[in-house]
């Protein structure tokens, strides 16, 4: 029971975040992250190109890459596996790419740019290692590689949930912004390798 609760809350919360960013066609963008930005990057042609390109294909990565971790889909359609793999691996490159871009610009200084420029380059490392293993059949390589590329891809929604628990106990955007670039990408990473041994020991990966 307590697993299947946890499966439904981590697709749905996928499912929501990644279609959060159709919300800055429908309402004047000039709220939440995009609220701190200065008026000359966001009228950069070429930032909002990075921005939109991250977080519109960031966006459809985390809508579709939770299908890749069910068990049922794939036993029952390995074609829509390969296809929507396809379409993750396609997703994550050019966001990654965008996101690293655009991580240059983070709010809150050289640390946030770290934390989310670090963030994107391990997106796109992780998930170009889950393609190689993938060409060369090393299955259970690949499904681990995946695990840690989803793991960074959540980060989207561990951030949403870390932000405004941080301002709330710091009082301040700025200082809770620096510390969520770390916070919403190393715990994931911390908890795909506690899954990845966990498989590992039951024989699943």
């Amino acid at each position: 029971m307590i697993k299947k609760i946890s499966w439904i809350l981590f697709v749905t919360l996928a499912i929501i975040i990644g279609l959060y960013p159709g919300i800055y066609f429908l309402i004047p963008r000039e709220f939440g992250l995009l609220s701190s930005k200065k008026p000359e990057l966001l009228n950069s042609i070429l930032w909002n190109i990075g921005f939109y390109t991250h977080i519109i294909l960031g966006g459809l990565a985390l809508l579709i890459g939770w299908i890749q971790f069910s068990s049922k889909i794939r036993a029952r359609n390995i074609r829509l596996h390969k296809q929507v793999g396809k379409l993750y691996l396609t997703a994550v490159f050019l966001s990654s790419i965008a996101g690293i871009y655009i991580g240059f610009y983070a709010t809150g200084g050289i640390v946030s740019s770290m934390g989310f420029i670090s963030l994107g380059i391990i997106w796109f490392c992780t998930t170009l290692m889950a393609y190689l293993h993938i060409r060369n059949k090393q299955i259970k390589q690949h499904q681990k590689m995946m695990i840690y590329s989803y793991a960074a891809c959540f980060a989207a929604v561990t951030l949403r949930i870390w932000l405004p628990i941080l301002i709330m106990i710091f009082g301040d955007f700025n200082k809770a912004y620096v510390i969520v670039a770390w916070l919403c990408w190393v715990p994931n990473l911390l908890v795909a390798k506690l899954i990845t041994r966990r498989l590992s020991e039951l024989g699943f990966i």
